[in-house]
């Protein structure tokens, strides 16, 4: 089991990789820029290079970028179709620096075109960033549903990875918190929903998870993450999910609303071998 958290890129990744050490953690996710804007930290070089030797030291493993908040894929004006394109194909080029790891995105909102339509132009963006040469698996992430969010049902995640043509660039994030307020039982049948995941999406395709209790009950379609074991989720129902054989050689990472300490518990407790 590979298992971290989110942790902050502003002092760059020899800093993350320190951290994720410290906290017992030997995966991490990080934001590519500001969540909630589109600027971009300039790499360093030397910084990549000793985060390199520092990962292989230390057994730090796949890691997971994440784009900023502020991009839809889908959106009905071209003009933040465009600003999204554009953030990713950027986002991808950097990667390269640090090739073999995960990109993940949300999918978008149609804001009321429908989630044909939605599907369709998340597709077709995809369609015009990937590249053969690209070292990065780019991934959808499993949505709670709020308004008109593609991506909670896994029917649509499988109806975008069917129309993109370099598909085996492509994975699926699956989000606890998220598709728990969608509406899938992980509580009292996980097994069954890892098996719709299978027949409908294909679990080779799932490539990491989020691993988040949820503040709401299920079918909610909020979204509003919890710590583990204090939302309606629940510390077990997650332990048996990180615990269970079919996604024992994927990276979890944790997005709780914690500090270093916090998550330094959580990643202790998950580990632990018995309930």
């Amino acid at each position: 089991m590979r298992i971290g958290c989110h942790l902050s890129s502003s002092r760059g990744f020899l800093a993350m990789g320190k951290e994720a050490v410290s906290i017992g953690a030997d995966t991490f996710q990080f934001f590519t820029r500001n969540p909630r804007g589109s600027k971009a930290k300039s790499l360093d070089e030397k910084d990549v290079e000793a985060y390199r030797g520092y990962a292989a030291e230390h057994g730090i493993g796949v890691i997971v970028a994440h784009a900023p908040y502020t991009l839809n894929p889908c959106s009905a004006d071209p003009r933040v179709r465009e600003f999204a394109q554009l953030t990713l194909a950027d986002d991808l080029k950097r990667m390269e620096h640090l090739p073999g790891n995960l990109y993940n995105f949300h999918p978008g909102s149609h804001v009321g075109q429908g989630v044909e339509r939605g599907i369709e132009l998340i597709a077709d963006l995809l369609n015009e960033i990937l590249t053969e040469e690209q070292h990065t698996t780019v991934l959808l992430e499993t949505m709670a549903g709020k308004g008109s969010e593609v991506g909670s049902h896994f029917e649509e995640l499988a109806a975008i990875l069917e129309r993109v043509t370099l598909r085996e660039n492509m994975g699926v994030c699956l989000d606890t918190c998220h598709i728990y307020d969608a509406g899938y039982d992980i509580v009292q049948d996980l097994d069954g929903v890892l098996e719709e995941f299978d027949r409908v999406i294909g679990l080779k395709w799932l490539r990491a998870v989020h691993v988040n209790d949820s503040k709401n009950p299920i079918g909610s379609h909020k979204d509003r993450h919890e710590k583990i074991g204090e939302g309606n989720i629940g510390y077990e129902a997650l332990w048996r999910l990180v615990h269970h054989p079919a996604l024992a050689q994927l990276p979890f990472c944790l997005e709780t609303p914690n500090e270093l300490d916090g998550y330094a518990e959580e990643i202790r407790r998950l580990r632990q071998p018995v309930l």
